[in-house]
């Protein structure tokens, strides 16, 4: 059973920074090499929203209000993907997720991130 596992949150003051991994067991690395693999974040009464995503080819896209702070990176013999989070906002404040999205999609059970100001 495919499982992403995120770790990295806490809390941070703005201006800081944080870095997010996922790893995902479970996983043959063909099917995760090919996936293409993103961070999306949920705040609270909000919808889940995309943050950025990486594709098999390394091509990278990131939501408007993260850009120029945030980069995700992947490791694929690892299994792992990353986000590093720089300049943190308080509106960054949220529940961040790992999504691996192949023939189906996986998703971690989330890691929270606070950004007091």
């Amino acid at each position: 059973q495919v499982q992403p596992v995120e770790s990295g949150g806490g809390s941070v003051q703005a201006g800081g920074s944080l870095r997010l991994s996922c790893k995902a067991s479970g996983i043959i690395l063909s099917v995760f090499s090919n996936s293409i693999k993103g961070w999306y974040r949920q705040a609270p009464g909000k919808q889940r929203e995309l943050v950025a995503a990486i594709t098999s080819s390394g091509d990278t896209n990131y939501a408007d209000s993260v850009k120029g702070r945030f980069a995700i990176s992947r490791d694929n013999a690892k299994r792992a993907v990353y986000l590093q989070m720089n300049s943190l906002k308080p509106e960054d404040t949220a529940v961040y997720y790992c999504n691996i999205r192949g023939y189906t999609d996986y998703w971690g059970q989330g890691t929270q991130v606070t950004v007091s100001s």
